[in-house]
């Protein structure tokens, strides 16, 4: 509710901007460009995890996704309510595996070092391209599957050799603990 009435506000401020130049220099002044953020939960950060020991960091990440399993996907969303891919990585990370990553895809994507694909291990990130200039990022169980949160399901296991998944895999990169 407090979101609708700042928006609200702020429409009405610029609607009035549009009729004088002063106001709109009041209403910059006044930081009504900023809508209030969505409240985000504080995820404790866990215990640190030996990235290089996969049975343990396997159980923690079946842990996070029959904790987290069937939660919506929503951009920006970083709650049970609805959390997108890259805010789930940085949960997934920070509570179950003890390591804080970039919040952002892109950046994610920068962290750690490159891994062939036949190379990987569970905790890895794996990244694909899903449309022009559009990233999405999962981490690796093992035997070909992976966990994230997908757009049309939600938090869930896929395969990486499945027929959409295949043919937009970019990358994977490896995070050092």
């Amino acid at each position: 509710m407090m979101f609708r009435t700042a928006l609200a506000n702020c429409m009405s401020v610029r609607r009035a901007a549009a009729l004088s130049p002063g106001i709109l220099a009041f209403a910059l002044l006044a930081g009504c460009g900023h809508a209030p953020e969505r409240e985000t939960p504080a995820y404790p950060t866990g215990a640190r995890v030996e990235l290089g020991n996969s049975a343990l960091v396997r159980q923690q990440l079946y842990a996070q996704y029959r904790e987290w399993k069937g939660t919506r996907y929503q951009i920006g969303g970083l709650s049970r309510r609805g959390i997108d891919c890259s805010g789930f990585m940085y949960v997934t990370f920070k509570s179950g595996l003890g390591v804080i990553l970039p919040r952002s895809t892109e950046l994610q994507a920068e962290s750690g070092a490159s891994v062939n694909r036949n190379e990987l291990r569970s905790g890895d990130l794996v990244f694909f391209n899903t449309g022009i200039r559009v990233r999405h990022v999962g981490v690796y169980l093992e035997r070909g599957h992976f966990l994230h949160a997908s757009t049309s399901r939600g938090v869930m296991i896929s395969e990486l050799n499945d027929a959409y998944w295949k043919p937009r895999y970019w990358k994977a990169r490896r995070i050092e603990s």
